[in-house]
């Protein structure tokens, strides 16, 4: 425990060191789970799917706003 501490206290007094660091971050993505191939693509096509229907219904109110402008307005 008082190496780790030791380690610490020299790291912050030293600055960022770049070898540490890409070390952690390989140790931390061996860590992660992948999602499968399949799985990847449909949840992209998911995500695809909505980003096309809140934009469908963005531009049909935007309509129906710039119509009733017209209206009232107009």
């Amino acid at each position: 425990m008082a190496k780790k501490k030791e380690a610490q206290v020299e790291e912050t007094a030293t600055g960022f060191n770049p070898a540490s660091f890409l070390e952690e971050t390989k140790q931390e993505l061996a860590k992660v789970v992948w999602p499968s191939r399949q799985q990847a693509i449909g949840e992209s096509l998911a995500v695809l799917l909505m980003v096309i229907l809140v934009a469908s219904l963005i531009y049909f109110i935007d309509n129906l706003f710039s119509w009733a402008a017209t209206k009232v307005f107009g």
